[in-house]
């Protein structure tokens, strides 16, 4: 045991071992949850915990918040059209005031997506392990956490236990080392670390982003970037905490104060994986070589640089992947060979827990600033959270998007996958800065293109996807 604890660890192993409760002759590991985000579709497991008589153990862990089923042009849950959702939302109302969960609901300025209220507000901390029912709680691993989705039993066993089995993922580190190059993102570094390894290339790992690239990234950045880990088949995405890391957090709400920030600090700067630490896999990426990127088909896997073409299936040896790239172009109406550059879009969206926070706003607001949509593009501006709303109107971003002729909305999932009854019409293209892009994700018949904010507000001017690089934003 002692010789396991003395040799390099990675930052997975160092923040598993802390949350270790017990472990089964299977492999399986009894491990402490730190903190529980629940959102609006989470009313199953909280029905199955009163069918056996049960309550949450420990509520002061537990954050709520409704954002999926929330409509984003009113705040009114009584005004919800839709009895299943408005169900939805005040079912966790009622939830958490009965066990005394605290509650961000629509009523509240703080009120938003649970990944990026959790960062701001500072829940979100360096060495937790957190989990919510949402498959991209990787964002918060940009903070140096362990942060993954569970379903909607293991949210049930969180609830009444405060604990949850789980097998230790692998571990993979991806290196970028280099400078980014002008106009890209973060978003264009996980749409091309993706469209290299694929949706499946980091199944049964944690990935953990290193080098100079990313130490680079500002926390937001790192957001987006783990948030779509998820999408290369990762458990969860992490980033050490650093400088940034400890600046951006110093402060929130949820964050230690006084004495406890000295003592969080001094914790938080041992997690970084140790020199010589050994990793499963290793990949590495130079960051200069890396242009904006948008997505064509029907995966996150299906992107390529803006100045790319549609493939052709016919040049694919493997018959199953050639079959299912003739699906998503037939889907997706485009034409093997088509320049990607100059295919046109009907809808724009800007928003999501990948790209919903403030520097995602600032950097559409680039683009748009004294410039108005092509005619027949309708757009939206969903920010992340209230709290995002408030500093983007003191900045007068709103003013921008909609002199610009984008409609300003309050906050919630939205487009990004529709369950609140906001998606697109059959047929209809949209330029995206959400996480995914699968057949009928913003409605049935809906073709989404994935894209950074900035490159989503250049799409919207020019009325088909283009180089953001042309209005001299990045």
């Amino acid at each position: 045991m002692s010789d396991a604890l003395e040799r390099p660890r990675t930052m997975l192993e160092k923040i598993w071992d802390r949350h270790r409760i017990l472990e089964r002759d299977d492999g399986q590991v009894l491990l402490f949850i730190d903190c529980h985000l629940v959102h609006d579709g989470t009313a199953p497991a909280f029905a199955a915990l009163r069918q056996r008589k049960l309550a949450p153990r420990a509520p002061e862990r537990i954050f709520a918040m409704p954002d999926h089923y929330v409509p984003t042009d009113h705040r009114d849950v009584a005004a919800i059209p839709d009895a299943e959702h408005r169900g939805m939302v005040e079912a966790l109302t009622r939830n958490a005031a009965g066990h005394g969960i605290t509650l961000f609901g629509l009523e509240d300025r703080r009120q938003g997506i649970v990944h990026v209220v959790g960062p701001e507000e500072g829940l979100s901390q360096p060495g937790l392990l957190i989990v919510c029912a949402d498959s991209h709680t990787s964002t918060h691993g940009a903070l140096g956490a362990l942060a993954f989705g569970v379903g909607m039993t293991e949210t049930t066993h969180v609830l009444a236990t405060q604990t949850l089995w789980q097998r230790r993922p692998r571990t993979m580190r991806i290196t970028l080392d280099g400078v980014l190059a002008e106009g890209v993102g973060a978003k264009d570094v996980a749409l091309a670390i993706i469209a290299r390894i694929g949706t499946a290339g980091a199944t049964g790992h944690v990935v953990e982003y290193a080098g100079e690239a990313i130490r680079g990234l500002s926390m937001e950045a790192r957001l987006t970037l783990c948030n779509m880990s998820i999408e290369a088949g990762a458990r969860a995405g992490m980033v050490a905490p650093d400088e940034t890391t400890y600046a951006y957090l110093a402060g929130r709400p949820y964050a230690p104060k006084g004495v406890a920030w000295d003592t969080a600090l001094a914790e938080w700067r041992r997690l970084p994986s140790d020199p010589g630490a050994v990793f499963d896999r290793e990949i590495a990426i130079d960051a200069a070589s890396i242009e904006p990127m948008v997505t064509w088909g029907t995966s996150p896997e299906d992107a390529a640089p803006i100045g790319g073409q549609v493939p052709d299936p016919a040049a694919v040896e493997d018959p199953e992947r050639r079959a299912a790239l003739e699906r998503a172009l037939a889907y997706m109406g485009l034409e093997p060979g088509a320049r990607l550059d100059g295919i046109p879009v009907d809808r724009v969206f800007i928003g999501s827990c990948t790209n919903g926070r403030i520097e995602d706003l600032r950097a559409a607001a680039a683009v748009l600033r004294g410039r108005r949509v092509a005619p027949g593009v309708r757009g939206w501006v969903v920010p992340g959270s209230g709290l995002v709303r408030a500093q983007a109107e003191a900045e007068g971003l709103h003013d921008v998007f909609t002199g610009a002729g984008f409609q300003w909305r309050q906050a919630g999932c939205s487009m990004c996958l529709g369950t609140n009854g906001e998606i697109a019409a059959p047929g209809e293209r949209c330029a995206s800065t959400s996480n995914r892009n699968f057949m009928g994700r913003q409605g049935p018949g809906a073709r989404t293109h994935l894209m950074g904010p900035a490159m989503a507000a250049a799409a919207a001017v020019a009325g088909h996807l283009t180089d953001l690089r042309r209005f001299g934003a990045a």
